[in-house]
């Protein structure tokens, strides 16, 4: 009787210890360990009940079912095992939260990245005809917080058309569209005339995915080339 006692009450504890080590290293809260090993060190973590987070609470997301969670995370980790333990230690990425419905003062977004906490959210029910795909999105939103110096908005915005303009953040405009185009015209994706930065994340990504459009597209080659060269200067052992 003894010894069930000992064993309960060390449950009891240990709980709350590991929730709130997570905390500690995150600042996200409801979290639990999904998975520790994976190949190249990434920690997994998912919300076990809802969270808020930002000054203003107003980062939104909600625990998911069992089922989808091992759903997504097969996904998930299959893309993000692209990346070696080495060039992830570079762009600061070390922690994965999965939850659904993410949002950001009620705009839903595929993922949050924060290269300072070293953490990227992950909303596994975003659109699966996308889904893939932004998750290397999100992940260049890592690289280019971690190296801005490298990643010019300046140098970037001149490969476009005199003549056109991004808009001042990627919430004010109506440019959301994710489809690739057939006829780039040096953007891939209706979302990619958003922002430079945004712009860049279509372009990383679609690198990744190994869809060449920039055959006829000179402001897309120029735009890839950008990519290529600086993603090899922080690390010349990657491969697109």
């Amino acid at each position: 009787m003894r010894l069930f006692r000992l064993i309960l009450l060390a449950f009891i504890f240990i709980l709350p210890v590991k929730a709130n080590t997570i905390y500690q290293l995150i600042k996200i809260p409801n979290l639990e360990i999904y998975e520790l090993n994976s190949p190249n060190k990434l920690k997994y973590f998912y919300a076990s009940k809802p969270f808020r987070l930002g000054v203003k609470k107003n980062i939104v997301c909600f625990n998911s079912d069992k089922k989808t969670l091992e759903q997504k995370y097969q996904i998930i980790s299959k893309n993000l095992n692209r990346y070696s333990n080495s060039f992830l230690k570079k762009i600061n990425l070390k922690y994965i939260v999965l939850c659904e419905n993410l949002s950001i003062s009620g705009i839903n977004t595929a993922g949050i990245p924060d290269n300072i906490m070293k953490t990227l959210i992950l909303d596994v029910k975003f659109d699966e005809r996308y889904f893939e795909r932004v998750i290397h999105h999100e992940v260049f939103h890592i690289i280019n917080d971690s190296y801005k110096s490298l990643f010019s908005e300046e140098e970037w915005t001149k490969f476009n058309n005199k003549n056109f303009k991004y808009a001042e953040c990627s919430t004010c405009t109506k440019k959301l569209g994710l489809n690739t185009y057939e006829n780039t015209n040096g953007f891939l994706t209706e979302y990619s005339q958003s922002t430079a930065s945004e712009d860049m994340a279509e372009v990383f990504s679609h690198l990744i995915f190994k869809v060449n459009k920039s055959k006829n597209d000179s402001i897309l080659k120029k735009k890839e080339i950008f990519i290529k060269k600086n993603i090899s200067i922080i690390d010349s052992n990657f491969k697109f």
